[in-house]
């Protein structure tokens, strides 16, 4: 499971939910899944945000897609997650019940870079 909560879309987030988007569908058979969060103060204006992410990733959405995009009504996310105030940009990996790699990226911080390792990194949970 790849879990990318966010506080803003940028190019960099979409080019990453696009290339987990392509390593969901290529290891379905593993049952690799992965979600998107947008953390957000004012879900409803935020709505269309996802709606450009998907369009610009080129992914799909609703019952098709392999990496569904959801908003999270506060900016601090999930309590239980332990969202690190300053990420602009965090990725969880599990295997079951596992985390197992954890990315944060501070505002202006989540590059190519980045992606790559974010996306070399799911090896971990596919073993």
């Amino acid at each position: 499971m790849v879990a990318i909560f966010t506080r803003s879309i940028t190019d960099d987030l979409t080019s990453l939910v696009k290339q987990i988007d392509e390593q969901v569908a290529k290891n379905e058979d593993k049952k690799m899944a992965s979600f998107v969060i947008l953390l957000s103060n004012d879900a409803d204006a935020d709505e269309a945000k996802l709606q450009t992410l998907a369009e610009n990733a080129g992914i799909k959405v609703g019952k098709e897609a392999n990496v569904p995009l959801t908003i999270f009504d506060g900016i601090a996310g999930p309590e239980k997650y332990k969202i690190a105030e300053e990420a602009e940009v965090t990725v969880m990996l599990w295997k079951g019940q596992k985390a197992v790699v954890n990315h944060a990226f501070a505002k202006g911080k989540l590059d190519k870079d980045g992606v790559k390792k974010v996306v070399e990194s799911t090896s971990e949970i596919l073993k």
